[in-house]
């Protein structure tokens, strides 16, 4: 019986990263215990690429979730921190909504995806693993794709880098 290799040299750099924050965290440096990863993101002098920001529009951001479910992986938020629906403005929340309509049709046009996953995990008991700054996941799916390394090893293994999804995701835009 011969042994099968998964090769997928480039995640070595993101797999590192994990500890520091993720890919981001070369643009952020070191958080303080209580600040907000997505603030922090946001205010860093850093370029739009370092960041994984897709789009800004004047109060609701889009960027790549740096640990994705599945390449594409899309995130939208308010600017402002906030953790909650009810503390949207009406401008940040008449603004949100059209952007995540972009965000999945742009997901829809750059990944030709068999299904999606849009949804908020509002508080850490709803799985949120950032609970302290409100943001939708918009997630592309295809059938098969939750495969036996997730589900035996607890390893997801995405075919592309995220400096290469962003680039995809920025021309759809």
């Amino acid at each position: 019986m011969s042994l099968d290799h998964l090769w997928a040299g480039w995640r070595m750099a993101y797999v590192s990263s994990a500890s520091g924050g993720g890919p981001q965290a070369s643009a952020v440096g070191p958080l303080a215990p209580d600040e907000c990863v997505f603030c922090a993101i946001f205010a860093a002098e850093a370029s739009d690429e370092e960041k994984l920001v897709v789009h800004a529009g004047a109060e609701v951001i889009v960027m790549l979730n740096a640990f994705p479910y599945a390449s594409g992986h899309l995130m939208v938020m308010p600017k402002r921190h906030l953790r909650r629906l009810d503390e949207l403005t009406e401008s940040e929340a008449a603004e949100l909504w059209p952007t995540l309509q972009k965000a999945v049709s742009v997901l829809e046009q750059a990944y030709s995806p068999e299904g999606m996953n849009v949804g908020l995990n509002l508080g850490r008991a709803a799985g949120a693993g950032i609970p302290a700054h409100l943001h939708v996941h918009a997630v592309p799916r295809w059938v098969g794709d939750t495969n036996f390394m997730t589900v035996t090893a607890s390893t997801r293994v995405l075919p592309e880098a995220l400096a290469d999804s962003l680039e995809r995701l920025r021309k759809s835009w």
